[in-house]
């Protein structure tokens, strides 16, 4: 068990997949989602600090080398970074950090505890303000792949002839619920269950 949470806490820690990619994989592994939602918390919060206060400075002595592959990456970063900061902090104002909060959260593509640090640091929040933020959005963000996993991974343990109890049906705007593909009566070995639909 001790091999499966140093595993999700080590999945946490990795840019774009993070805490919402651990949850999930702690859930296939059927651990305990309260213990495993504290371990991927404290994963993914492990390096924010670091990234806080070395990202920008490691960006911008990468820009300023002639390391040609390495320093126009740093001058991209940099100014993408500091142009989608400007955007968001004009729009927001003194709201940046509950966007901050929500872009941590709200997990989707491109968003998380790495980047929005980033953008933290390069649009000079300050340090206090952004740990909490950062630490509010993946609070956030857990509670999120908390709840959708539980519904995808759902996993139950059967008697051998036995029946698995199907989830509630689910719902899918623009679509009907067709029914479960799978077997879950009469269980002799691990089965998988999805979800079909119809077009409505």
């Amino acid at each position: 068990m001790l091999t499966n949470y140093l595993w999700i806490f080590f999945i946490s820690m990795v840019p774009l997949i993070e805490l919402r990619g651990a949850i999930p994989v702690s859930q296939a592994l059927q651990m305990p989602i309260v213990s495993s939602y504290i371990v991927c918390i404290v994963g993914n919060m492990l390096p924010v600090p670091i990234i806080y206060m070395f990202a920008r400075k490691v960006l911008e002595w990468g820009a300023a080398r002639e390391i040609w592959a390495f320093s126009k990456m740093c001058r991209f970063f940099i100014e993408k970074g500091t142009a989608a900061g400007d955007k968001m902090q004009s729009k927001v104002g003194r709201g940046l950090f509950v966007a901050l909060l929500l872009f941590v959260g709200i997990p989707l593509p491109g968003t998380g505890a790495w980047t929005g640090t980033l953008a933290a640091s390069l649009l000079d929040m300050k340090f206090k303000d952004t740990v909490i933020a950062v630490m509010l959005g993946v609070v956030l963000a857990g509670i999120i792949m908390g709840t959708g996993t539980e519904v995808v991974l759902k996993t139950q343990t059967v008697n051998a002839g036995g029946s698995a109890t199907p989830p509630a049906d689910p719902v899918w705007q623009g679509h009907s619920f067709a029914g479960w593909l799978g077997e879950y009566k009469n269980v002799n070995s691990n089965q998988k269950v999805v979800a079909m639909w119809d077009s409505s």
